[in-house]
């Protein structure tokens, strides 16, 4: 492994650092492969939990070569770029099984859970971090499903399809699948997030949209299927976790694998249909009604400080515990109000970069900004966040101002998306077929904002010291 850093110091500015090599020099900067707990990647994040904080190199893995960032948090997240960090995290998976056998990470991890989440954690935290780990791993089928969606949309609006066509029904029915059987995926990864088995987890998210249900009569009336949405589906499955958890502990393990299910499941779907389903609905309508309130009401305002504050949590890497809130505004209403406001975030990030690519006179710092720009256009603000802006400082904070100009225009203009996915450009093909203009030139004003901003007031060019 030392090896592995020698040699990216000796071709460190002289040829590209493989792959295989940045996995080697991250694992040995992580305190090597026997303090690896487990590890993940999402869009751009390889994210690591440790045994022994103290024998991370903290410094040095923010200084290597290919990494564009590093956050300190109850996982340790290693920002790689989109498409890099799939094959990184690869090339680490390998580098630790080779190194530590057949050692059950999972279980290890376990031993360690209760420890890092005493670190920097506030309850709301740790809640949005548990429902980030819920939806993380559905990222990429959601954005999937939506670009199929929208993109068929765009080519029949546009003439360029028939409606009516066997094409445009397959199309239709591939991007619309995930979010008919949705719940039980989240129902399957919350349960597995509380300890419970995926299998029972996915039947949560059955017993609230299966259709038989709407056959039941109860207090009256007709239950309704999907009633509570993935709000009923994760309370479901985190109690049929918890009731399977404590039932095991009492039940033989001769019988276990028979009589705790049964119990799990039988509790849970009675007290799904009675409880949950009634809880969860009146959740989701207290979630969308505020947001739409805060939105109608707030105008401008609110449009503007949800846009401007967006990109902090970005950096946190808790921004994806506000997926089941997307998903819920369309559920309910049909459509997504808050996306467009937030998208506005690595808008403002791009406008920035654009600023001190034009102000700056360090070679590096322009190579850095070309090469994440791309993906910033594209949605993905990783790359500019960590590797430009928020080491400068304040240019992130300009960034996060001219965000909250192209937020504000979103909300006066009540632009909504039907699907969620990606921002950027490409969320263009995600937005209502009226609102399209105005969610671009929103798009068009939070890159102008962010670019003025930077370049008058954000930044100046002996800022960037450690470009040299």
């Amino acid at each position: 492994m030392v090896r592995a850093i020698n040699r990216v110091k000796e071709r460190k500015g002289k040829v590209k650092v493989t792959n295989k090599e940045l996995a080697g020099v991250l694992l040995e900067r992580f305190g090597g492969a026997d303090n690896i707990a487990s590890y993940e990647h999402c869009m751009t994040r390889l994210r690591v939990k440790v045994y022994n904080e103290e024998l991370i190199q903290k410094a040095e893995i923010k200084k290597t070569e290919g990494v564009l960032g590093f956050v300190e948090d109850e996982t340790y997240q290693v920002i790689l770029g989109p498409g890099k960090v799939n094959k990184v995290t690869e090339e680490f998976g390998k580098l630790v099984a080779a190194t530590k056998g057949d050692l059950d990470l999972k279980a290890r991890a376990a031993e360690q859970k209760a420890d890092l989440k005493k670190k920097n954690a506030t309850p709301f935290k740790l809640l949005l971090r548990r429902v980030a780990n819920i939806f993380i791993p559905l990222i990429p089928a959601l954005i999937a499903s939506g670009l199929i969606t929208g993109f068929t949309k765009f080519f029949v609006q546009a003439s360029w399809l028939n409606g009516e066509s066997q094409l445009v029904m397959m199309l239709s029915i591939i991007g619309s699948g995930l979010f008919g059987y949705l719940g039980i995926l989240v129902g399957m990864n919350a349960a597995k997030e509380f300890g419970g088995s995926a299998a029972l987890g996915g039947l949560a998210g059955i017993l609230i949209i299966n259709p038989a249900i709407g056959d039941v009569t109860l207090f009256g009336e007709n239950l309704l299927p999907g009633r509570g949405g993935l709000i009923g589906v994760l309370i479901a499955a985190i109690f049929m976790a918890f009731v399977e958890k404590n039932v095991r502990k009492v039940i033989p393990q001769a019988i276990d694998i028979i009589v705790t299910p049964t119990i799990a499941l039988l509790v849970t779907g009675l007290l799904t249909y009675t409880v949950f389903m009634p809880v969860g609905g009146f959740i989701s309508d207290i979630i969308t009604n505020g947001l739409l309130s805060l939105i109608d009401m707030g105008g401008l305002v609110a449009g503007f400080v949800l846009g401007a504050t967006f990109l902090p949590l970005v950096v946190t890497g808790l921004h994806q515990g506000l997926t089941p809130v997307h998903l819920e505004l369309i559920n309910t209403i049909g459509d997504d109000p808050l996306l467009p406001i937030l998208a506005m975030g690595g808008a403002g990030q791009v406008g920035a970069a654009f600023a001190i690519f034009m102000k700056t006179k360090k070679k590096k710092l322009k190579r850095a900004i070309g090469g994440a720009l791309p993906a910033g256009m594209l949605g993905i603000g990783e790359p500019l966040i960590f590797g430009v802006t928020l080491p400068l400082g304040r240019p992130f904070l300009t960034a996060c101002l001219g965000a909250g100009f192209g937020g504000a225009f979103q909300a006066y203009f009540d632009v909504a998306t039907f699907a969620i996915g990606v921002s950027g450009l490409p969320l263009i093909f995600l937005v209502n077929a009226g609102e399209i203009l105005y969610y671009t030139l929103g798009l068009l004003i939070a890159y102008a904002a962010g670019f003025a901003l930077t370049y008058m007031f954000g930044f100046k060019d002996e800022m960037a010291s450690e470009f040299e």
